[in-house]
Formats: structure tokens, sequence, C-alpha cells
């Protein structure tokens, strides 16, 4: 009897060892999958916040184009305008010369605002996924 007993209880002690491991590692599983689902949530997240922040970099960029070329044309008429009215040679090449140095820096200046603009939508673009990429590191090396 003594014999009978000791197994059942060794039997009851290895059953009862192996039902904890077994909640242990269903839980463990289960808390591995809500955090990469988190994780995948939050770097889907950052996809579309690049997105958005790209879509309104170009939105402000094809509007200073639009602006431009609008004043630029206005800028054109004008100046024909003046060609047109103009009483001599001289004042056609003085004209002409205004106008192509006012067309000019006209110009550089829209590069240069227009260079902002990318550069400051790239910038805005990659932030939410270098964040991203920046937990993603932080979380390997607390694996370590």
């Amino acid at each position: 009897m003594a014999a009978a007993e000791a197994v059942k209880s060794t039997v009851e002690q290895f059953t009862a060892a192996s039902n904890v491991a077994f909640k242990d590692g269903v839980e463990k599983t289960l808390a591995t999958l809500n955090e990469a689902n988190t994780h995948s949530k939050k770097n889907l997240e950052a996809v579309v916040a690049s997105v958005t922040a790209a879509t309104k970099g170009a939105e402000a960029l094809g509007a200073q184009a639009m602006a431009f070329s609008k004043s630029s044309f206005e800028n054109q008429v004008a100046a024909a305008k003046s060609l047109a009215g103009a009483k001599s040679v001289q004042e056609v090449v003085e004209l002409q010369t205004a106008f192509a140095k006012s067309a000019l820096e006209s110009y550089m200046a829209q590069v240069g605002q227009m260079s902002e603009t990318v550069s400051a939508s790239v910038k805005d673009s990659m932030k939410p996924l270098n964040e991203r990429v920046t937990a993603m590191v932080e979380r390997l090396q607390a694996a370590r």
C-alpha cells in the first residue's frame, strides 16, 4: 500500500507541475503575441503618419509651384507690356535687363523655398519611422 501511495503522490506532483508549466507557457505565449500585435500596430501607425506627412509636404510643394507659376506669368505679361511701350532701344535693353535680373532672383528665391519645403517634408515623414526603429533597437538591446 505504501508503494501505491508513493506512486500516486508522485503522479499527482508530476501532473501539478506539468499543469503549472503548461499554464505558464500559454501565458508567456499570449503575452508575446500581445506584444507583437502592439508592436505591429505601432509600426502601421508610424507608416500612416509618415505617408500623411509626405502627402502634406507634396501638397505644400504643389501650392508653392502653382503660386510661383502664376506670379511668374503675371510678371512676364507686365514685362511684355513694358517692352511694348518702350520709346527707344536703350529703354528696351534696360527693361529686358531689369526683367531678367528680377526673374532670376525670383527663381532662386523660389528654389530655396521649395528646397526648404522638401527638406522639412522628408524630415517630418521620416520622424515616425525613425522612432519605430529606435524603439526596436532599444527592445533588442533590452532582450540581450
